[in-house]
């Protein structure tokens, strides 16, 4: 077997290492991935359809009774552009707190909060 044969063999042999890591390499990311989506959810409450179906709709209930029309909610600024015309140099929100508890409220509603255990030893 010539010098030139060997490294052809050789070569061929790592490509195929190269390509059977590669395989082995995706198959760990993907059981890293589902590891990874396991310890994050492991403390999670577990809930039913139904209750997941519940929280959407105190949700969608909350934000769709907030009024976002009530020009309080936001902060405007104008100015007046070269043209002479009004326009609107700065828009925000400004009530989101009000929407944060008016969607907490409706979502809480839907639970009963347990009592924190406590570790008194005495």
């Amino acid at each position: 077997m010539t010098k030139q044969e060997e490294l052809e063999k050789a070569v061929l042999m790592l490509e195929q290492q190269v390509a059977t890591n590669k395989t082995m390499s995706a198959t760990y990311q993907q059981e890293l991935e589902y590891a990874k989506k396991q310890l994050a959810d492991v403390n999670k409450p577990v809930l039913t359809g139904e209750q997941l179906d519940a929280i959407n709709e105190a949700v969608e209930k909350a934000v769709g009774n907030f009024d976002f029309d009530d020009s309080e909610n936001y902060h405007t600024e104008f100015e007046l552009d070269y043209d002479a015309k009004v326009t609107i140099s700065q828009f925000e929100f400004q009530s989101a707190q009000e929407l944060i508890e008016a969607i907490v409220e409706k979502v809480q509603k839907l639970f009963v909060e347990a009592e924190a255990k406590s570790d008194n030893y005495s």
